[in-house]
């Protein structure tokens, strides 16, 4: 074991660790047509990705690190992590729910709250069992409390690499009191390979006529907003960098995309498509379909390149891009957003694809 590798290089024995009294690890998923999807059980990270391009060739499309050890000194805390309990921001730590005001979130992104707070679940080792060759199911159970959250929370995420080259994450959570939830994942693509330097010339297509304006501190202020005619509006096909420099607030508040986008939905929990997105250097090509309601273009823009990634890599500024489907930003504060309440009698259930292909 001490000596085995990934196809994307990375030695196993590199993600073997005690943190918090339990151990991690890495675990390799493979398919019938030769991709393979590392994850570790350290904030159920998704380390690498390896799809073949149009030539054949594998490559990896997700940026990352070497080691357990460098994820935990890691300046981007979020590479490939599941984010929760509350995934995206809360609006000064705070909210209310069935007339209780929770107000001890951490504050760690501005005046907000930031992806579960200080150690969310990017930052806590989860259960791991290998299910299959191509499956791997992860637990974690939060207690009432964690980092401002009430209720005991048991959450369950499937990880599979299907022989279709889709990676299928399924989330499943329940808990013993009314609490909110907001789970997703969040991947930073590179479809040129990790380790290239700009996603601009990726072309992305997003299945959403409105998107959510955001303040200086990314917190919606105020009703959705129609894409048509901004730089927001990803309809039809467009390269990232086409657009992300024009002088329009959205973009100068977050430095580039970094929005929520409301999905064109039929019926409400649909899995339906949401976004494409393809490079015309691999001819890699990245479908996504959830049944969330919502997809959180974030474009790296405060990446810095300062430490090194996966095969002595540099990520810097739009080195990737992350298509997050969730729920809304501060939605226990805003009562016209679809819910993120889970009460003791209700299952959490949501599903996302990233379906890979060429062209």
């Amino acid at each position: 074991m001490k000596n085995e590798h990934t196809l994307s290089g990375l030695a196993v024995a590199n993600f073997n660790k005690q943190i918090d009294g339990k151990e991690t690890m890495l675990c390799i998923l493979t398919n019938s047509k030769g991709a393979e999807l590392s994850i570790t059980n350290y904030g159920a990270k998704i380390v690498s990705l390896m799809v073949p391009n149009r030539d054949g060739e594998f490559v990896d499309v997700v940026t990352g690190h070497n080691t357990i050890d460098e994820y935990l000194t890691s300046e981007e805390p979020y590479f490939g992590a599941i984010c929760g309990r509350y995934g995206n921001r809360i609006a000064k730590g705070k909210f209310i729910l069935d007339g209780i005001l929770y107000d001890k979130l951490a504050i760690n992104n501005g005046p907000n709250s930031l992806h579960g707070g200080i150690k969310g679940f990017n930052s806590v080792v989860w259960d791991l069992k290998q299910i299959d060759q191509q499956t791997v199911e992860l637990k974690y159970t939060s207690i009432d409390g964690e980092e401002g959250f009430p209720g005991n929370l048991n959450t369950t995420v499937t990880y599979h690499l299907s022989n279709d080259n889709e990676v299928i994450i399924t989330y499943q959570a329940t808990t013993d009191k009314p609490t909110i939830l907001n789970l997703t994942n969040h991947s930073y693509f590179n479809l040129s390979g990790q380790g290239n330097p700009s996603v601009y010339n990726h072309s992305l297509m997003i299945n959403a006529d409105y998107y959510l304006p955001t303040d200086e501190t990314a917190i919606p202020y105020g009703p959705k907003e129609k894409v048509e005619g901004t730089p927001m509006d990803f309809r039809t096909p467009h390269e990232v960098g086409e657009r992300i420099e024009e002088e329009f607030e959205a973009l100068k508040f977050g430095k580039g995309y970094d929005h929520t986008y409301i999905l064109n939905k039929g019926n409400e929990n649909e899995l339906s498509f949401c976004a494409r997105c393809s490079s015309p250097i691999t001819g890699i090509v990245m479908e996504c379909y959830t049944t969330e309601p919502g997809v959180q273009l974030y474009t790296g823009n405060w990446m810095t390149g300062n430490f090194v990634g996966k095969n002595g890599q540099r990520y810097p500024a739009r080195a990737a891009l992350c298509l997050e489907t969730q729920h809304f930003p501060n939605s226990p504060n805003n009562p016209d957003y679809p819910s993120v309440t889970l009460r003791p009698d209700d299952t959490f259930r949501s599903q996302t694809i990233y379906k890979f292909s060429v062209e």
